[in-house]
């Protein structure tokens, strides 16, 4: 390839990515990958735009006219969402802070592309399902089978605790307490964590589905909760297989109540629990923090409740409506081992 012009520059990317991100900021996988998803698509536009060869790129190269016409391009011509610009231009904003940090003489670099005027997203309406849909889609189940008992729980587990894909997929089998109050713990965007109360019903579904699936496991079991078996190796399931289940299940819920939407997918669920509880008049603060979410705007207050006080705030909303309608399966505990198992007592 031959010698590097701007060998700070590459220096300069190597720490972020694999010191500044993942170490100091404590950035998740994801969001390391979406930065440098961004950071090499802008290099792949320079090399073409300018006619030159990696080894020769450099910080001169992110000047405010190549930035801004690569995110003309994106847009123009790939067709992207501004939101996706908007994103490729903080992912370009970030690395050079870091530069800027680390050499003074950067700043200047960071200073032009801050220039670059973020594009306005127009906001969409929240897409969720009905109560009725809900509860129809869930009773699509068939409970006289396993997996139908385990497709069933899944569904029921994310409408109760609003939880994204990725923090249902995540759980093992000690994230889930069944104390005083029954809570879960979730693990989402950015490596954060919150606990969440679930609802009665849920725990029934729970320790039914515990009977079928982790019967020989207690409280502490570090196993995925939700797994599949291939040639006797368990492996966590993948939110592909939680898809495919859900739009068979909508299919059939669509000829019993029309209002079923024409495509399904998980996020909808978390959606859903948010929407409905705020229309029983649940608190927006309780629904932020409950969501995991980062930041209210700037109009509300920041609010900090105990996970009692969260299932006090759901029950009082919505008391057991939708699930606490729907029948748990024959599977029935009455396994005295089980149960001691899992209070930890044998």
């Amino acid at each position: 390839m031959g010698r590097l012009k701007d060998e700070v520059f590459f220096q300069t990317l190597n720490d972020y990515f694999n010191h500044y991100l993942p170490v100091q900021r404590c950035a998740s996988i994801h969001t390391i990958k979406a930065y440098r998803s961004a950071i090499h698509k802008l290099l792949e536009y320079i090399l073409k735009k300018k006619n030159i060869k990696l080894n020769e790129v450099g910080f001169e190269d992110l000047d405010y006219e190549t930035v801004d016409s690569y995110l003309e391009n994106i847009v123009k011509e790939q067709g992207l969402s501004q939101k996706t610009r908007n994103h490729r231009l903080n992912s370009i904003l970030s690395f050079l802070s870091y530069a800027a940090d680390m050499t003074t003489e950067y700043m200047i670099y960071h200073s032009n592309i801050s220039k670059i005027p973020k594009q306005k997203v127009e906001s969409k309406a929240v897409e969720y399902m009905s109560e009725k849909v809900v509860h129809t889609l869930i009773n699509q189940a068939d409970t006289k089978t396993k997996k139908g008992i385990r497709n069933q729980f899944i569904m029921i587990l994310m409408y109760d605790t609003g939880a994204r894909i990725q923090e249902i997929i995540n759980l093992k089998v000690c994230d889930i307490k069944l104390g005083k109050t029954p809570t879960v713990m979730l693990f989402g965007k950015g490596n954060k964590t919150r606990v969440v109360p679930i609802m009665e019903y849920t725990v029934s579904h729970y320790l039914n589905y515990l009977q079928i699936y982790h019967k020989d496991e207690n409280e502490y079991s570090k196993k995925p909760l939700f797994y599949t078996k291939r040639k006797n190796i368990i492996q966590a399931m993948s939110d592909d297989n939680i898809r495919k289940f859900l739009n068979q299940y909508a299919d059939s819920a669509r000829k019993i109540c029309p209002e079923v939407p024409e495509k399904i997918h998980p996020h909808l669920f978390r959606h859903s629990r948010s929407m409905h509880l705020y229309q029983h008049g649940m608190d927006l603060t309780l629904i932020s923090q409950w969501l995991g979410h980062s930041n209210l705007e700037t109009t509300l207050i920041y609010a900090h409740a105990d996970t009692d006080q969260k299932r006090r705030a759901i029950e009082k909303s919505m008391g057991k409506n939708i699930i606490g309608e729907i029948d748990i399966p024959k599977y029935i505990i009455d396994d005295e081992d089980i149960l001691k198992k899992l209070y930890g007592l044998i």
